[in-house]
């Protein structure tokens, strides 16, 4: 007796639950993508000196708003070079490691945000992807 009320007072509020939250309206955010283009090549800090190493990373921006594809476009010669500066100053164990590659994703989100915040007044990009991530060394 005691599990059948118990079970039909958990059904109860389960079903009220789902009423109320049927009843809300769910704003679901729409979020674009831009493409940084061409791929970006540029070099990373090698092992010596005499050792240059290279990446070529092709980048998706995930943008906040659809509204913000115009300013994307703009401003993407200044998110281009912001990025080639971010990967030239990575050491190789950093780029060629998937811990490595994930702090550097996190620091061209970093970069292009406040970039964006100074150019724009709204970070604009929610995230990074890296489509494309190859490395080599001369």
């Amino acid at each position: 007796m005691k599990k059948t009320i118990c079970l039909l007072v958990s059904l109860l509020t389960l079903l009220s639950y789902q009423s109320v939250v049927n009843g809300q309206e769910v704003v679901r955010k729409s979020y674009a993508y831009f493409s940084l283009e061409p791929e970006i090549v540029t070099n990373y800090l090698g092992s010596s000196a005499r050792k240059l190493g290279f990446v070529r990373v092709s980048i998706e921006l995930m943008l906040e708003d659809p509204d913000f594809l115009e300013a994307a476009e703009h401003h993407s010669p200044l998110m281009r070079a912001a990025t080639i500066e971010v990967f030239g100053s990575q050491p190789e164990e950093k780029v060629k490691s998937l811990t490595g590659r994930e702090d550097i994703r996190r620091s061209c989100l970093e970069k292009l945000q406040e970039l964006m915040l100074k150019e724009t007044g709204s970070k604009m990009i929610k995230d990074v992807i890296f489509t494309k991530y190859l490395y080599f060394q001369s």
